[in-house]
């Protein structure tokens, strides 16, 4: 994980680097994070940190996947981190049942991969990086946007759970 500054990025500060869901351990540690960080950082503060977070994360996720020789290694969790922290940032203000929801929501959609989730997890799963040389960036934009789709799914239901 130390090697390269990249890996401490893409394996979420170490959570990926659980034996038992590293999905949901970095989803975790996401929870954890915005809970620690929403005391110094408004709305403002979090789009910031989440629009830099997304670039980050790409080359975090395409050097860490190309060391590994991975094109989506399952220890990456910073997709997990930036897509979490954007459906709690939209959300909030809310109670910790309704984030708890939320995070239930989300590792479905991340997990399972239903519908439009397992389309954007496939778009980047045929890549050669033997005869592609942009495969490994184009992996890091893979692994960060089936994550970002689950986030937006999460998001639908939990607006349509709230306006019914």
């Amino acid at each position: 994980m130390f090697s390269h500054p990249a890996h401490i990025i893409a394996l979420g500060m170490g959570s990926g680097l659980s034996r038992l869901a590293p999905g949901t351990a970095g989803s975790l540690w996401a929870w954890v994070a915005f809970i620690a960080l929403s005391q110094w950082l408004g709305d403002v503060g979090w789009g910031v940190l989440i629009a830099i977070s997304l670039p980050v994360g790409w080359w975090a996720s395409s050097v860490t996947a190309r060391n590994m020789g991975n094109l989506d290694p399952s220890n990456i969790v910073i997709d997990e981190i930036v897509a979490f922290w954007l459906v709690l940032w939209l959300i909030t203000p809310t109670s910790l049942l309704e984030q708890a929801l939320a995070f239930a929501l989300f590792r479905y959609f991340d997990a399972a991969k239903p519908g439009p989730v397992g389309w954007a997890d496939r778009l980047f799963h045929n890549l050669e990086p033997d005869t592609d040389s942009r495969a490994w960036d184009k992996a890091g934009w893979g692994i960060m946007l089936d994550d970002l789709v689950a986030a937006g799914c999460t998001l639908l239901v939990v607006a349509a759970w709230r306006f019914m």
